[in-house]
């Protein structure tokens, strides 16, 4: 049996896109939340053997070498795409690893690379859908994409990037399987966007909604370094938290971001974005807590203690603050 396994933001639904249009198959898929990364331990190792034909795209290997090297023991050809934290990468020949921790890349345009550009307009959208809005425009420009043609990709990727945001898959509009099968339909994004009733209109709709509620969100803290707001436990919230987060980036590019979702009366969710005019360290300062990570330029914690707000903060604070200030 052959499994796809793909993370449910922009960037994993787009970079399996890629790969089914350029090689349709019958697979299982595995995916879920955003924040739902663990996701390799899900695939039965009961059914594999080796003639079975796993793709694993846009999770962090680190987070599951585990499961991994359980996979690569069934002799299950793998492949793994991914722009994550790696941690050390197996040496395996049923592995086939494209691993890019560069911070102005995306497991979209890493499978863009493996297939040579034949959906390169999908991979575009990824970029979008990732907040590399910079190398996104880019490859606009260069692949003679006008900036009416740009802005359409960039709100069909922020959409489907938005679709995996919350803490449970009912949160969502679109089950990210479900949101993946309705988008195969569509070899070209501009085919998407042209069908009135694909999902990129559902999404918009509710994305609209969301985000007029995310700019009421209460700021605990403002500075030249970083701003940090909270916002309620409401569903809206948990969909809008991380693509709220990508849209202060964009409109104030030398500062940081902490968006905190509150869970309970003890407990945040975090999304994390490092100015995009100094896109590292997001992942690493995550990291620090049991249940963070990410990457260069976006990362989150998944719980975080209210006792520890305050230490989160100055430490990102403190981080981005340049030297000798």
């Amino acid at each position: 049996m052959n499994f796809d396994v793909f993370n449910g933001d922009a960037d994993g639904i787009i970079s399996l896109l890629q790969l089914r249009f350029h090689e349709p198959k019958e697979t299982q898929l595995v995916t879920g939340i955003k924040r739902d990364i663990s996701l390799v331990k899900q695939i039965p190792l009961d059914l594999l053997n080796d003639k079975s034909e796993i793709t694993v795209l846009d999770v962090s290997m680190e987070k599951n070498i585990d499961a991994l090297n359980k996979v690569l023991e069934t002799k299950a050809s793998v492949l793994y795409a991914d722009h994550h934290r790696a941690g050390i990468i197996p040496t395996s020949n049923n592995l086939s690893a494209h691993i890019d921790l560069s911070a102005d890349t995306c497991t979209g345009l890493i499978v863009d690379t493996i297939l040579n550009k034949q959906y390169h307009n999908w991979a575009i959208t990824a970029a979008y859908g990732d907040n590399l809005i910079s190398t996104a425009d880019n490859l606009a420009n260069q692949a003679g994409i006008n900036s009416e043609e740009a802005q359409q990709l960039r709100e069909l990727g922020t959409l489907i990037n938005y679709n995996g945001y919350g803490a449970h898959t009912d949160d969502l509009a679109y089950h990210p399987a479900e949101l993946f099968k309705s988008l195969l339909k569509y070899p070209c994004p501009f085919d998407c966007i042209a069908d009135t009733s694909s999902a990129f209109y559902k999404l918009k709709e509710a994305f609209d909604s969301d985000f007029s509620l995310a700019e009421q969100a209460n700021v605990v803290f403002e500075s030249d370094q970083l701003m940090a707001c909270i916002m309620p436990d409401e569903a809206w919230s948990r969909r809008i938290s991380g693509t709220y987060g990508n849209h202060l980036a964009n409109q104030f590019p030398n500062r940081a971001h902490l968006v905190f979702t509150i869970i309970d009366n003890e407990h945040y969710l975090v999304s994390l974005r490092a100015p995009l005019n100094n896109k590292k360290a997001a992942g690493e300062l995550c990291a620090k807590y049991p249940t963070g990570g990410g990457r260069e330029g976006a990362a989150g914690i998944n719980c975080l203690p209210k006792a520890e707000i305050n230490t989160l903060i100055q430490q990102v604070c403190l981080f981005y603050t340049p030297k000798g200030e």
